[in-house]
């Protein structure tokens, strides 16, 4: 599924969210400059993934931090 603007995004998540018999990935696309949290970069797995600064859940951080 694919949301290209703001206003189609409860749809799309309602349309998702309908969906029971396979897996589902929304794309929702943003202008190349947003600053979209949490992220994974290009290149990087999964267990990579980016927050902005102070924002990691609790859950995520280390005992060291």
């Amino acid at each position: 599924l694919r949301c290209e603007n703001k206003d189609e995004v409860d749809v799309v998540i309602e349309k998702a969210l309908g969906l029971n018999d396979a897996p589902v990935v929304i794309d929702f696309v943003v202008h190349k400059d947003a600053m979209v949290w949490p992220m994974v970069a290009a290149g990087m797995s999964n267990s990579e993934i980016k927050f902005a600064r102070d924002m990691a859940p609790k859950w995520m951080r280390s005992d060291d931090e």
